[in-house]
């Protein structure tokens, strides 16, 4: 049975901070990440115990005391600050409505910074494209002023940019 949490709103920064403060909540949030979808809670545990364990196969103390520490602490965490759904009863974690903001600044998830840093290289490889066509004589592109079209491109890139910024 999941606990309902009543948050709506979206956090805060510090809030983000607060959790991703913690190297298993942030491994927690780096799992769903990857694994984009349900996850038990034995899974978490036995990655997080493995990954702060030297030896092989992971001590079951340590396993135990990872999985005590999720249970008790970091699932009730996230799930109150909306990060992740926990069912207790079949014992999975799912992302919640607030999972994406956490996301955004573990290890630089952001699809809306890949978006911009990809139209920017696009628009950067049609610039200078249009640069060296220009320099071959062909009769589409010598009437375009490569100073002009890469003036152009310079904009545009720093147009977005300054959107992207405070917009």
């Amino acid at each position: 049975m999941s606990v309902q949490t009543n948050r709506t709103e979206s956090l805060a920064e510090s809030e983000v901070f607060h959790i991703l403060g913690n190297d298993r909540r942030r491994a927690i949030v780096q799992l769903l990440a990857v694994e984009s979808g349900t996850v038990d809670v034995s899974d978490v545990a036995t990655e997080i115990a493995a990954s702060e364990s030297d030896a092989s196969p992971v001590p079951n103390n340590l396993y135990k005391s990872v999985y005590v520490s999720l249970q008790q602490t970091h699932l009730p965490q996230l799930e109150e600050d909306a990060v992740i759904e926990y069912d207790s009863d079949a014992k999975t974690i799912t992302p919640g409505p607030n999972f994406d903001d956490v996301l955004t600044y573990v290890d630089g998830h952001s699809s809306d910074q890949s978006s911009m840093l990809e139209l920017h290289l696009g628009l950067c490889v049609l610039g200078l494209a249009v640069v060296a066509l220009s320099g071959l004589d062909l009769p589409a592109v010598s009437s375009i002023d490569p100073v002009l079209s890469s003036v152009f491109v310079l904009l545009t890139v720093a147009a977005s940019s300054i959107y992207r910024l405070f917009g």
